[in-house]
C-alpha cells in the first residue's frame, strides 16, 4: 500500500504507478478539486469518463458543512459523493491564508471565524486529523501554515518551523494506516528557507512529500526556481505534490522538474467564466468570433462537450446564463487537462518530454516563450537543479 513505483524517467520527468487502497494511478496527473464534496457542475460517472484519477476534498469546508459525522456515516468520501476513486483531502492549511482576515494563529493551532455563520471554529493538528480520518481519503496532507506572498522571511522562518512541529502532532494522533499522510515542505521564494524546512521535514519519512506555499501570488520567475530547488530534494522514491497549481503551462514545466501531482480549482472556475482551454491558450467563449463558429472547441478533444457541441451553441449557453454552458466548459477544461497529462506521460515513456513541452509551448505562448518555462525546461533536462537564480535577501 502506497508504494510509488517509477516506470519511466526522462530527465527529470518521471512516469510512476502509486499504489492507494482505492486503486492505483499513475502520474504525473492532475487532480479535481471537490471543495464541498463536489466538483463544481461535473458528475462523479463524469469525473470518470474524463479520465479522472483522484479528487480532492476539503477539510475546513466539510467540517464546518455538513460536518465529517455525516460523511463519515456513508463510509467517508467515496460512499457521500458516489466517485468510487482514491481521495486526497487538505489539512485545512490553505484556510490560515486564505481568511487571514478571519483568523488567529497560536503555537495550539488556528482559530477562525466561520465564513458560513461567524461563530469561532478552533482548528489545531489534531482536529485536522480528526476530520480527515472522518472523511476517509486515501492521501492526507498534514497541517500547515501557508503564509501568502509577500511574506517578511523572519516570519516564514517561525511558521515553517511551527509547521513541522504540528507535522509531528498529526503523526502522533493519526491512527488509520490505511491513509497516507502527507508532510509539506514551506519556505516562499526563499531556497534558504526552503532547505531549512527540508532538513525538518524529511525526516519524518513521509509516504509522500508536498511542496507548499507556492503559487499564491509570487511571479513564476520566482516560483519556478523554488519548485526546481525543492523537488531536487525530495525523495525520489516517494510522491510529489505541487499544491494548488492547475495551469496548463504550470503543469508542463512542474512535470520536467519532476513533480508528480497537481490540483487547482482554476479549470472548473475559468469554465464557469466562460473559458475554455486549448492548446492555442484560453479561447474567450465570450467574445465575439465563437458566436458564428461551427467548430468545436477543440478539435482533438474528446470530451462530450467536444464531441457534440460547436463553439457557436457553446457560446450561445454562455450568453444566455445557461447552466449547461459552464458546465459543459468545465467538464472540457479537466478533460483538457487529462489529457495534457497523458500527452506527457507517452513524452515521457517515448524519452521525448522535452522536446513535446517545447513543441506545446512554442503554440501555447503566443508572445514568445517566457524565460521561466524554458529554465523550467533547461534544469528538467540537464537532471540537476543546481544555483537556479537564488534569491539574494538582506540579513
Amino acid at each position: 500500500m502506497f508504494e510509488f513505483d517509477i516506470q519511466h524517467r526522462d530527465g527529470r520527468a518521471r512516469i510512476a504507478q502509486f499504489h492507494t487502497p482505492r486503486g492505483t494511478v499513475t502520474t504525473p496527473m492532475f487532480m479535481p478539486v471537490g471543495t464541498q464534496g463536489t466538483v463544481k457542475g461535473i458528475s462523479p460517472q463524469e469525473l470518470t469518463d474524463i479520465g479522472s484519477q483522484m479528487i480532492l476534498g476539503n477539510t475546513y469546508h466539510l467540517m464546518l458543512r455538513p460536518g465529517e459525522a455525516l460523511v463519515a456515516a456513508h463510509g467517508g468520501l467515496p460512499g457521500f459523493t458516489a466517485y468510487p476513486g482514491p481521495f486526497l483531502t487538505d489539512s485545512g492549511g490553505f484556510q490560515v491564508m486564505s481568511l487571514g482576515h478571519m483568523r488567529k494563529i497560536t503555537e495550539e493551532g488556528v482559530i477562525f471565524k466561520s465564513h458560513l455563520d461567524g461563530s469561532l471554529v478552533n482548528l489545531t493538528p489534531e482536529r485536522s486529523i480528526q476530520v480527515q480520518e472522518a472523511l476517509g481519503a486515501d492521501v492526507i496532507m498534514a497541517f500547515d501554515e501557508c503564509p501568502p506572498y509577500p511574506t517578511e522571511r523572519e516570519y516564514i522562518l517561525r511558521s515553517l518551523e511551527r509547521t513541522e512541529r504540528w507535522l509531528a502532532r498529526c503523526l502522533t494522533v493519526k491512527s488509520k494506516p490505511e491513509q497516507a499522510l502527507f508532510a509539506i515542505v514551506q519556505g516562499g521564494v526563499h531556497e534558504d528557507l526552503r532547505q531549512r524546512s527540508l532538513d525538518l521535514t524529511l525526516p519524518y519519512e513521509t509516504p509522500g512529500f508536498a511542496l507548499g506555499g507556492l503559487a499564491v501570488g509570487e511571479p513564476k520567475e520566482e516560483m519556478y526556481p523554488a519548485v526546481a530547488f525543492t523537488a531536487e530534494r525530495l525523495p525520489e522514491n516517494k510522491p510529489r505534490y505541487l499544491m494548488g497549481v492547475g495551469h496548463p503551462e504550470d503543469l508542463v514545466a512542474g512535470v520536467a522538474l519532476g513533480v508528480d501531482m497537481f490540483d487547482c480549482v482554476y479549470p472548473t472556475r475559468t469554465g464557469r467564466f466562460g473559458y475554455a482551454l486549448t492548446d492555442q491558450g484560453r479561447l474567450n467563449m465570450n467574445s465575439s468570433a465563437p458566436r458564428t463558429s461551427m467548430e468545436p472547441l477543440d478539435s482533438a478533444c474528446d470530451c462530450y462537450a467536444c464531441r457534440h457541441y460547436t463553439r457557436a451553441y457553446l457560446a450561445h449557453l454562455i450568453r444566455a446564463e445557461e447552466m449547461l454552458g459552464p458546465r459543459m466548459l468545465s467538464l472540457h477544461n479537466l478533460r483538457y487537462l487529462h489529457r495534457l497529462m497523458e500527452r506527457a506521460r507517452a513524452a515521457i515513456a517515448e524519452g521525448h518530454y522535452f522536446s513535446w513541452a517545447a513543441s506545446w509551448a512554442a503554440s501555447y505562448f503566443h508572445q514568445g516563450v517566457p524565460e521561466w518555462f524554458q529554465l523550467a525546461l533547461d534544469l528538467g533536462s540537464s537532471g540537476h537543479a543546481e544555483n537556479v537564480n537564488p534569491r539574494v535577501d538582506d540579513e
